[in-house]
């Protein structure tokens, strides 16, 4: 049974109609990583270990290009469509929309750490996927099924009521690049180095991807400065 939130869920409104909603998202205690012998799995998955994560708000969807073009003033995106979810977008970019973010609304946003993703991505699960051992294109936008992005939403949410945690676009984390998880933290913090230039982590697959690339599990890194078509973020709140 999942824990349930003493938060309560919201709402911010950017002008314009446009709300960036906000999911309260219980804290507890999970295995983070590849379960042994996963279908899929990679030795950077490993090893798995417990970690205790604080409660957190974590966005309701992933950023979309009409939210981002309310706080950015511009949509970098290659997909256009409102409710789609922004890309093309780095995470330098990333973090400079938490920062004027946080300006503009008085609150604190920031990208989520990489155990708080997965923690909220498997929603009290242990299979590879929130939604059991295997998805399937009703559920996920995932393996060129639908060859670009799709609005956010269209998709089940898991039980934490968050949409598109697989495939869709990857997702930006704050962490950088570790090849395991030897030493990894066990609060949920995010894991960093003094290297600004190191690659950043990145979660969930993309319409782009095979399954295997959008297990809860799944890590991957791409330069900060990147920004693939494939490529956006969702925010948390604190």
């Amino acid at each position: 049974m999942l824990p349930k939130s003493k938060l309560e869920p919201f709402a911010i409104d950017l002008g314009n109609n446009i709300r960036l909603e906000m999911i309260a998202i219980p804290g507890g205690t999970f295995w983070m990583g590849a379960a042994e012998n996963e279908s899929g799995a990679s030795q950077d998955e490993y090893p798995r270990h417990q970690v205790t994560i604080a409660p957190f708000y974590l966005g309701k969807y992933p950023v979309t290009q009409a939210q981002y073009q309310a706080v950015m003033g511009s949509n970098p995106s290659h997909f256009k469509g409102d409710k789609r979810p922004v890309e093309q977008v780095s995470w330098r970019k990333a973090i400079e929309f938490c920062q004027k973010l946080s300006t503009q609304t008085g609150r604190n946003f920031r990208l989520p750490s990489e155990a708080e993703w997965e923690y909220a991505c498997r929603a009290g699960t242990e299979t590879p996927f929130s939604f059991g051992d295997t998805i399937a294109k009703e559920q996920v936008n995932y393996g060129r099924n639908y060859n670009q992005t799709t609005d956010v939403g269209c998709f089940p949410a898991n039980a934490f009521g968050l949409y598109d945690m697989h495939g869709n676009v990857w997702e930006w984390c704050a962490d950088h690049w570790h090849e395991n998880y030897q030493g990894a933290p066990i609060d949920g913090s995010a894991w960093l180095t003094e290297n600004d230039n190191q690659s950043r982590l990145l979660r969930g697959g993309s319409w782009d991807n095979s399954p295997d690339n959008c297990r809860s599990a799944n890590r991957d890194h791409y330069d900060p400065e990147n920004q693939g078509f494939d490529v956006g973020f969702r925010v948390v709140c604190v």
